[in-house]
């Protein structure tokens, strides 16, 4: 893949407040996603070494959803007219640079109080749907590769994050698979992405992607312990 060069483009460095943002900017101008700050400390702490663990730093980008949406977002922006989009994270690395993504993951809105719960359990429940998707799929990789697997149930809350930081109000909800294609759409993310998207959208008896979904949560679910959940500080936070 040839080099290239990262756009420049503007920046919200102030939070938003809720109900801020119109229907159609929900689409258009979200503000940069917030990222977990061990995962900006874990990120300085790999740049130092002398080489840089490709493989290592896609992980550690892949176990923060809001930073593997700062970098998706940033390599569509990129790539959105190119002949070739890059998919696997290593790939976005190495064609955007590691000082621009790391600058993109910097960029996201800080968040505290009851948002900063928010944001962990939202978190942390989108990588344990993606860690067992990843599982499902490497029973059956004929139907969804295991990789493509992990980022789609890593994103599967994406049209949440938005309603759950106060970027929107209540009367701006609209069907979350519906919200999370556009936004798919819009930021150029991967086909696959989008493909995922519809399918929760229009869920029917040959999807694979609602299959897996499904059994992803029940899984979650029984492994669930009762405690805190996503839904409960979503619903306390508005």
């Amino acid at each position: 893949m040839p080099n290239a060069s990262v756009v420049e483009f503007p920046v919200l460095n102030r939070p938003a407040v809720e109900g801020e943002f119109a229907a159609c900017d929900l689409i258009y101008n979200l503000p940069d996603f917030p990222t977990l700050p061990e995962t900006q400390l874990t990120l300085e702490l790999q740049m130092q070494e002398r080489s840089a663990d490709l493989s290592a730093i896609a992980d550690t980008i892949l176990a923060d959803l809001g930073a593997t949406i700062q970098i998706l977002r940033l390599a569509a922006r990129e790539y959105q007219y190119a002949d070739e989009h890059p998919v696997r994270m290593e790939d976005c690395i190495a064609g955007l640079g590691l000082e621009a993504c790391f600058e993109a993951i910097t960029a996201g809105v800080r968040v505290r109080g009851v948002r900063s719960q928010v944001v962990y359990v939202l978190w942390n429940h989108a990588r344990e749907i993606a860690g067992i998707c990843r599982h499902l799929a490497e029973e059956t990789p004929v139907l969804i590769a295991p990789d493509k697997a992990y980022l789609a149930g890593l994103l599967h809350a994406m049209d949440a994050v938005p309603a759950a930081l106060g970027w929107i109000s209540n009367e701006m909800a609209v069907h979350p698979a519906c919200s999370a294609l556009k936004m798919a759409e819009r930021w150029f993310l991967p086909s696959f992405l989008k493909d995922f998207f519809w399918e929760l959208s229009m869920p029917d008896e040959n999807s694979h992607w609602s299959k897996l979904m499904a059994a992803a949560h029940h899984l979650a679910d029984r492994s669930c312990s009762g405690d805190s959940t996503c839904d409960f500080l979503i619903r306390s936070s508005e």
